[in-house]
């Protein structure tokens, strides 16, 4: 598996599997082509042979430079437990780590354990919320109205060691 820079080309093929990769779940919304054309240095694919097995969408912070925040990870189903998500997790800490970041922050719903486990697994710490869902912290309309997310933070010092 090779991890390389997403390519604008990479757009159409992943927007038309991400409703697939999540189960049937509507979420290709969420993969915007903005991604493709403006943030390439910090958004990554893995790739075997010539096809996209999974991608990270993720950016430095211009509001707050010292962070960096990862906004949609996806691996195909055919291709999970092969350590395609932390290949694509270890390249964006290395690189938001070259360009100054000191942390990485992401988010989840509240209902998604699999997501809430691996991001614990690598590391990510558990931010305070507003309540308790499925017990995990929650903030409350985060993503918008009854939205409500699960908060990671992972410091890069200790990621990077």
């Amino acid at each position: 598996m090779q991890i390389r820079p997403i390519q604008a080309g990479d757009f159409a093929a992943l927007s038309a599997q991400m409703d697939d990769w999540w189960g049937g779940r509507p979420v290709r919304h969420l993969l915007h082509r903005i991604y493709f054309d403006h943030f390439r240095t910090t958004c990554f694919a893995a790739v075997e042979g010539e096809e996209v097995v999974g991608f990270l969408i993720g950016f430095r912070s211009q509001s707050q430079p010292e962070q960096a925040y990862i906004h949609l990870v996806g691996v195909s189903p055919l291709a999970r437990g092969r350590e395609v998500g932390r290949g694509l997790y270890r390249r964006f800490f290395e690189t938001v780590g070259a360009f100054g970041c000191v942390e990485v922050r992401a988010i989840t719903s509240p209902g998604n354990a699999g997501s809430i486990a691996f991001h614990r697994r690598m590391g990510f710490e558990l931010l305070a919320g507003e309540g308790v869902e499925d017990g995990v912290p929650v903030v409350y309309d985060y993503s918008g109205p009854g939205q409500h997310r699960v908060r990671f933070r992972l410091r890069l010092a200790q990621a990077l060691a």
